[in-house]
């Protein structure tokens, strides 16, 4: 409640995050190294696992991370319509600098698209997503739409490989404690076009490992089984079996990704658009933060509501929106029986 004794236009902290949807897909790259080495591989199979090592190092940011700063999960603040976020990773070890440029594209539904890349060690990423929520008794389920799709240019001058990577379903638990936080559940799989893929399976307690957060990916060639991997993605996990060799440590350190100080930023980048909104959401003073939240919102209608009167779209600032992408369609056709992505849509980088 305010001072007047109204209701606050914003919910508490216990439940919004200070950070945009639209910066999520930084997460992806919180291991650089990881992403920029996949290109180093001697082999298929090599590269193969070198992306499902690093696509499993790029899961406890992106589910856990606002548990450990925050005591709980967060619901991340709505992007608006042409929101943009800008960052970067700087070169280390010789294996050049990665960038990273994501937009909102689209509001109703909200899709989030992204590209990353880092050209000296020949790593580009680009793809999409968005969430569908449901209450499902004392949880949120949330399925995730979209996909990435990875281009790797062999450093020992094989031909560019691609990356199918389809997303993980999610489940917000403890929201009866008030202590809210994600499992992942059910499958995803990276299908790769020399048809080396991976299908990894998640579970929480109780399950392979009996602990919270575990996985077990299958890699195979075809219908060859290659190999397991499984524990933990937020701890260590391991090849063959528990037992096996450790495969990735998730305690390893990760990179924040650099970005511009606020007053250098525009005013459609994520931070600079909702400065006044996290800085009270921090502070606790929530007053403000839902005025300025409020605002925000309004302004997001308003626009809307003039594109609608004078018949014309939102241009988007980095991406084209196509209905059909071939690589999809060749990537998914070496899918078989595995989690396939609902839709062949993409948002191509433009620049």
């Amino acid at each position: 409640m305010s001072a007047s004794g109204t209701a606050t236009p914003v919910l508490a902290d216990v439940i919004l995050s200070p950070t945009s949807l639209t910066e999520f897909p930084a997460y992806w790259c919180e291991h650089p190294e990881l992403f920029a080495t996949i290109s180093e591989g001697t082999t298929a199979e090599e590269r193969m696992e070198s992306v499902l090592r690093w696509f499993i190092a790029t899961l406890k940011g992106q589910y856990t991370t606002r548990n450990e700063k925050m005591g709980s999960e967060k619901k991340p603040l709505n992007p608006v319509l042409g929101e943009l976020f800008y960052g970067t990773w700087p070169d280390e070890n010789g294996r050049g600098e990665t960038i990273l440029v994501s937009e909102q594209v689209s509001h109703h539904p909200p899709i989030t698209g992204y590209y990353i890349a880092n050209e000296k060690a020949g790593v580009v990423l680009q793809g999409h997503s968005g969430q569908k929520t449901a209450f499902s008794g004392t949880a949120i389920n949330v399925k995730q739409s979209g996909h990435a799709l990875l281009r790797v240019k062999p450093k020992d001058g094989s031909p560019e490989e691609q990356f199918l990577i389809t997303l993980p379903k999610l489940r917000i638990e403890g929201l009866v404690w008030g202590a809210p936080y994600i499992e992942l559940t059910e499958t995803s799989a990276i299908q790769s076009s020399t048809d080396y893929s991976a299908v990894i399976e998640y579970k929480g307690k109780g399950y392979f490992s009996g602990k919270a957060h575990s996985y077990k990916a299958v890699l195979s060639k075809g219908s060859k089984h290659i190999n397991t991997y499984e524990g933990q993605w937020t701890g260590i996990s391991n090849i063959g079996s528990s037992k096996g060799p450790v495969f990735y440590d998730a305690d390893e350190p990760k990179e924040e990704v650099t970005v511009k100080p606020v007053d250098e930023q525009g005013e459609w980048e994520s931070r600079k658009l909702w400065y006044k909104v996290a800085n009270g959401i921090r502070s606790g003073d929530y007053e403000t933060a839902g005025k300025e939240k409020s605002r925000i919102e309004n302004e997001q209608r308003q626009r809307r509501k003039d594109e609608q009167a004078a018949n014309t779209e939102w241009p988007s600032w980095h991406f084209n929106h196509i209905d059909s992408d071939a690589d999809f369609q060749k990537l998914v056709a070496l899918m078989h029986d595995k989690t396939q992505p609902q839709t062949e849509d993409a948002y191509v980088y433009k620049g």
